[in-house]
């Protein structure tokens, strides 16, 4: 592919018309806005196939539907960077999330080449290319787009191809191909499934200071928060942040026109959902009582320290970047669940497990004797 080797694909026929014989692999990328929206917004597709790249247009008539096919064909291998987002973009433009997927930013991790690597980074250290960052700010609904605009979208697939082969190289001699599979086939499993987290409480600190009660309180708040934002399409901070969600459930309200007193206080308050967070705050959930405690923060981070450490000698011996065995979120989902059975999180299952148990069983069994 040369530097200006892409077309726009403004209807479905066009696109169709490059996909008459099934390649074994495309690489693929998205644009999409996420400022004023719970889904990203897709605004454009591009698709490397062949020797061209295809600028496609998601907002043209009938093109999610045209699209759909192609990202769930098994025959082909979608190579994307960092595809976790964009993965929900499609879900939620094209109802399909794609698959099969090999994820280039993945397959740099478990290579040992970097954690959490970016796109034009790993161009440049794989391939020795420069890539420009002039338009990571771009607005990409508007149109006409750009010339640079189409430049930049253009260079984020053109190199795919090159990335995929030297990293699925490197992954072949190492003999952790399929580490790259079910890490890939996990990401596309959790964008399909899309599920609110069950316990969102306990990702505030604010969580440990609270009576019991008022931990409940806190976990209906944040419930209903995530499932109206997704519902209406808006940022959850927008629907209910988390400092005013945290003061109404340690001092609630005796009644809703109390409720109502204290949203008006608040400059970024819920004022017209009053009835609806009254009614979430009052109303128990059928699992509420199921929801685990807070654990203590001192021993907390001595038995996190003790995974942590273990976790870094296998990272070491197997040459793996810090984070990319386990992460600490992870861990601290591993810890809450107390690793036993299938307690271990699916972040954590597989491969990760294989590697792991060994050296964090002793810690769990005994973490779990001290409670």
């Amino acid at each position: 592919m040369n530097d200006q080797d892409h077309l726009w694909i403004s209807t479905p026929d066009a696109l169709s018309a490059h996909f008459e014989a099934t390649p074994a692999r495309i690489g693929l990328d998205t644009e999409f806005i996420r400022e004023r929206t719970y889904w990203p917004q897709l605004a454009l597709v591009q698709i490397a196939v062949g020797g061209a790249v295809l600028l496609v247009d998601p907002l043209a008539p009938g093109m999610p539907a045209a699209l759909a096919p192609i990202l769930t064909d098994p025959r082909i291998l979608k190579v994307m960077h960092s595809a976790s987002e964009d993965l929900v973009a499609f879900k939620h433009a094209c109802g399909v999330v794609p698959s099969p997927l090999f994820d280039t930013q993945v397959a740099a991790a478990l290579a040992g080449v970097g954690a959490g690597i970016g796109y034009q980074k790993l161009v440049s250290e794989t391939l020795d290319v420069v890539l420009e960052k002039g338009e990571t700010r771009s607005d990409w609904l508007r149109r006409p787009l750009s010339p640079s605009q189409l430049q930049y979208a253009a260079d984020d697939v053109r190199h795919l191809f090159a990335l995929h082969d030297a990293l699925a190289g490197k992954l072949d001699a190492l003999d952790r191909l399929a580490w790259c599979e079910e890490d890939c086939a996990r990401m596309v499993a959790n964008a399909r499934e899309d599920e609110l987290e069950r316990w969102p409480h306990l990702a505030l600190r604010t969580t440990r200071y609270l009576d019991p009660q008022a931990r409940r309180r806190l976990l209906r708040l944040l419930r209903w928060r995530d499932a109206y934002a997704r519902d209406n399409d808006r940022p959850r901070t927008w629907i209910l942040d988390n400092e005013l969600a945290t003061l109404l459930a340690r001092d609630p309200p005796i009644d809703e026109a109390g409720l109502q007193r204290q949203l008006d206080a608040h400059p970024k308050a819920p004022r017209r959902l009053a009835d609806l967070v009254w009614r979430a705050m009052t109303t128990p959930l059928d699992d509420e009582a199921e929801a685990p405690a807070p654990r203590d923060e001192d021993r907390d981070k001595q038995a996190l320290r003790r995974l942590q450490d273990a976790v870094a000698e296998r990272s070491r011996e197997l040459a793996l970047p810090d984070g990319v065995l386990a992460s600490r979120r992870w861990l601290q989902a591993l810890l809450a669940r107390g690793g036993e059975g299938d307690a271990w999180p699916d972040m954590l299952d597989g491969w990760r497990r294989a590697e792991l148990e060994t050296a964090l069983a002793p810690l769990l069994e005994a973490d779990t004797a001290d409670q």
